[in-house]
């Protein structure tokens, strides 16, 4: 079943609007991001074993081109790996991971999505199936809930089922 729930639009009181630009004027604090806790949760399905990931850090919360971008470092194994969770107003949510490979994955509830995988072997193709996508967000504080299950495939061959779970709060 695919699912999407909630994408609203969100009134910023930190945001002037320029009639004769016509575009949304960002606050000096809105433009470098405003500070937002976040809770990361993964679970991977793969080859009959199942990993989990929680990650509880703090990054920053911008608002831009009529998206939600939420920025913050994943550290595990001694690494830190930079990600970025774009939430588009269309509903597609993306992910993007940089470490040791890059990792950019785009779930959209209405059709399956191509990325390529980053190893220092090579450009990996793989296509995304997302089978649940749910955003929600509240105000006072201004805070979100993203819900994603997905597949991965490699040409035909299905490579695993994926869960991520995003909390944050300003």
């Amino acid at each position: 079943m695919r699912t999407r729930e909630g994408f609203c639009d969100r009134i910023n009181k930190d945001t002037m609007f320029d009639e004769k630009r016509e575009e949304t004027v960002k606050s000096p604090q809105e433009a470098k991001g405003i500070p937002v806790e976040i809770t990361m949760e993964t679970v991977l399905k793969q080859q009959g074993s199942t990993e989990r990931h929680l990650f509880e850090e703090m990054g920053k919360l911008i608002y831009m081109n009529d998206s939600h971008y939420i920025r913050y470092e994943e550290t595990y194994d001694q690494q830190t790996v930079p990600v970025t969770v774009k939430l588009a107003a269309d509903g597609v949510v993306s992910l993007i991971r940089r470490g040791d490979t890059t990792t950019r994955l785009r779930f959209d509830a209405d059709e399956w999505t191509q990325t390529n995988y980053h190893l220092p072997q090579g450009i990996l193709p793989i296509r995304v199936s997302t089978t649940q996508l749910e955003v929600s967000y509240y105000d006072q504080p201004f805070s979100g809930k993203v819900a994603v299950n997905y597949s991965l495939y490699v040409r035909e061959e299905k490579l695993g089922d994926y869960q991520l779970r995003l909390n944050f709060t300003t």
